[in-house]
């Protein structure tokens, strides 16, 4: 990836008014003076107004590129912009490699909103994989199958513990009680039984990629290398997988079944106490 040469580490409010401007989308500039005006191709935008000095440290730090008349953005650009407007200087850097986005979560009995990094899970970059017409290979529904099953699989405290632990194991129980479920809160013993039910669902041939890729976040590749599989067929496996499992937690609808038909003779005629008992 190509970095900015030159640029400020921090920079003045006006040359980050500019860059915004320019990483929005191409706008067309004029000199004036001492100054240049941005002009936007979409109707109802404003022009805008910047000193040139601005422009032309832009330009030589590489943030913004010009071609004749028209400013554009350069593809340092972005990860400077994240790493400028970051608030804190210790994620100035881990800033350009997130993707945030604000959700609401469950606090209690309270709904608080909350910013959620998207890229942390193992199934953003499957939802970049296409079919050859251009669609996507996993369906939005699949996906969200598979995060629900990753959420039940870390609500019911089902990855293995990698450290040892310090906490008073005689406390929460007597002497010849034995420990494990009774340690666990209800809301964890209820995660455990939908994430028990779920991988029924799937089978014994798909719950294990599934599980795999969405809970323990390994890459398709190192399913494969591990189980020994042909090259590109965990993916054929894990949409399988995941749209029995978007099934099972969304079940289709029962189609209705139509009335009974009876064959008869040509001088056949039904009996009206017999309908109506039926009914």
């Amino acid at each position: 990836m190509s970095e900015a040469k030159g640029a400020p580490a921090s920079p003045d409010p006006v040359l980050l008014r500019l860059l915004r401007c320019i990483a929005a989308g191409a706008a067309e500039v004029m000199e004036e003076g001492g100054d240049i005006v941005l002009h936007r191709a979409q109707a109802g935008q404003r022009a805008l107004r910047f000193p040139a000095a601005t422009m032309r440290l832009a330009v030589s730090c590489g943030l913004v590129e010009q071609r004749e008349n028209t400013l554009c953005a350069a593809p340092p650009l972005a990860s400077y912009l994240k790493r400028a407007m970051a608030k804190d200087r210790d994620e100035v850097f881990q800033e350009q490699h997130r993707d945030m986005q604000v959700v609401v979560v469950d606090v209690g009995e309270t709904k608080q909103p909350a910013r959620r990094n998207l890229n942390t899970s193992p199934l953003t970059s499957l939802s970049r994989l296409k079919e050859r017409d251009g669609s996507a290979f996993f369906p939005a529904d699949a996906l969200e199958a598979g995060e629900r099953l990753a959420s039940d699989f870390h609500r019911g405290h089902l990855n293995p513990r990698v450290t040892a632990t310090w906490e008073p194991r005689i406390a929460s129980r007597t002497r010849g009680e034995a420990g494990g479920a009774l340690d666990l809160t209800e809301a964890a013993m209820a995660a455990r039984a939908r994430f028990s039910r779920a991988a029924e669902a799937m089978g014994p041939e798909l719950s294990g990629v599934a599980i795999d890729i969405c809970c323990f976040e390994k890459g398709l590749e190192t399913v494969e290398r591990e189980r020994l599989w042909p090259a590109r067929s965990a993916k054929l496996l894990l949409r399988a997988a995941l749209l029995s499992l978007a099934r099972h937690y969304a079940p289709p609808a029962a189609r209705q079944r139509g009335r009974d038909h009876h064959w008869g003779d040509a001088d056949y005629r039904p009996s009206l106490a017999t309908g109506m008992a039926t009914r």
